[in-house]
């Protein structure tokens, strides 16, 4: 920019006073008056501070940053909506697969929801797009999988349309599956809850599949589910979910009911790493009067985590040794279990040379009360679960079978060997337990979440 030039005229007698040459050629000119005066003008540079000029810079700086940094935090929440979008878009993927998978797997009613939910996706794809200004692959691929959707729908329910009878014979299939289902319901609710009145479990019906996990990740093999043993007045309906793609615990995700649980609602995450390293090993924990009971990582030792108060408490069982686990997953050497009389563990030592090893958890101390040896090697194991004082262990059989096989009664100090199959879901299950609330048994499978009714032989 050229600097600001400054107009000084000067008036005289004469403009012989001061020599041109000494103002500089550029800057001067001169010329006579009328009456004979000298008028000189001269262009200085205008060497004035422009603070005002500064100080409007400055505030428009100012508004400046504050617009970016609201651009900044749209962008972090549409990203955060991107995110989920992609979730509710992969889950609703696998619906559709589902859906082209044949007739018997859907009815019409389908057809329309996924209309909705399409439109839905579009109307958000959207407004993100028109938010971020954007024209990115990513908004065009999600375009190009919504319309794709869309396309499969219609040409399903073309079909559906073409071939109405066959789906009205599978239909009525379904609803006499679902009526041998509720037949089979009733058939298992025979024991009063919370009553040890019985002779033991006579059999397990099929396998419930509940929900794919909460991350929608075949990686999570790792993980548990369920409800708490012994909730607090409000949490009766509360479900816990923890998975991962290895044996560490980090987190416990909580759910205020069922449908959350299906719908991947939670009230609650519990960072076990968030403030100090409580994280745990082995998928054998479970949540009783709102506490996570579960294998301490360092040091090893059983440990409780109250989700009020956010702390942890270990206590070491020095005889347990970290050498022996169950046949389906590693570093499960120490198993929570509850039933109707209270709180368990179950783990190896070295003296034991692997053979099991109940042992009866005072809650109070949170120390053992009471132990016992039972004559299985813990690794030959599936899993092991507790009902009314009686350990039950499993084996597998096949890959869609697996069997109780054994059981220790600690009231009576009497083992025997039974066989009571069971459908797996899949083959790999790492977690097995017994919830006394509602007499059943939780499963994570694969990563899916499963669930038995049981049958106990009467009195």
């Amino acid at each position: 920019m050229h600097p600001l030039l400054l107009l000084l005229s000067i008036v005289g007698p004469t403009c012989a006073w001061l020599p041109l040459e000494d103002w500089g050629s550029g800057n001067v000119t001169a010329s006579v008056g009328d009456s004979g005066q000298c008028t000189c003008n001269v262009f200085l540079p205008d060497i004035t501070f422009p603070a005002d000029r500064v100080e409007h810079m400055q505030t428009s700086f100012s508004e400046l940053t504050l617009e970016v940094e609201l651009e900044i935090n749209k962008l972090v929440s549409y990203k955060e909506q991107l995110v989920i979008l992609l979730g509710q878009l992969s889950n609703l993927t696998l619906r559709v697969e589902i859906l082209e998978s044949g007739p018997d797997k859907y009815i019409k009613l389908e057809f329309e929801l996924l209309r909705i939910e399409l439109r839905e996706f579009e109307a958000l794809v959207t407004q993100l797009k028109t938010s971020l200004n954007s024209s990115s692959p990513a908004f065009d691929n999600l375009y190009a999988e919504i319309r794709n959707m869309s396309r499969t729908v219609d040409q399903l329910e073309s079909y559906d349309q073409s071939n109405l009878e066959v789906i009205r014979i599978e239909f009525a299939k379904l609803q006499k599956k679902l009526e041998n289902c509720r037949d089979e319901q009733d058939d298992f609710s025979n024991a009063e809850i919370g009553s040890c009145e019985h002779r033991g479990i006579l059999r397990l019906s099929k396998p419930v599949i509940s929900q794919f996990n909460a991350h929608l990740s075949t990686s999570y093999r790792y993980g548990g589910w369920g409800k708490d043993s012994n909730p607090l007045p409000g949490s009766e309906s509360m479900y816990w979910y923890s998975g991962f793609s290895d044996t560490l615990v980090r987190t416990i995700t909580l759910y205020s009911d069922y449908y959350k649980l299906v719908m991947r609602q939670a009230f609650k995450t519990v960072d076990l790493y968030a403030r100090y390293d409580y994280r745990g090993r082995g998928n054998n924990y479970i949540v009783r009067g709102n506490t996570l009971y579960y294998q301490y990582n360092n040091p090893f030792s059983m440990a409780k985590y109250n989700f009020t108060s956010s702390t942890a408490t270990y206590r070491a069982i020095p005889e347990a040794t970290t050498r022996f686990s169950y046949r389906y997953s590693d570093y499960q050497n120490l198993d929570f279990a509850a039933e109707e009389n209270g709180l368990w563990v179950t783990y190896a030592t070295e003296e034991s040379q692997g053979r099991l090893i109940i042992g009866k958890i005072d809650e109070g101390s949170f120390a053992l009360q009471e132990t016992w040896e039972t004559s299985i090697f813990k690794p030959s194991v599936g899993n092991v679960f507790m009902v009314c004082g009686v350990l039950y262990a499993t084996r597998s059989v096949n890959v869609h079978t697996e069997e109780i096989f054994y059981t220790y009664d600690t009231n009576t100090g009497q083992e025997k060997y039974v066989n009571i199959q069971f459908e797996k879901f899949q083959d790999f299950y790492s977690y097995l337990d017994y919830n006394p609330t509602d007499q059943k048994l939780y499963m994570y499978n694969d990563g899916y979440y499963v669930s038995y009714n049981i049958k106990f032989k009467t009195a």
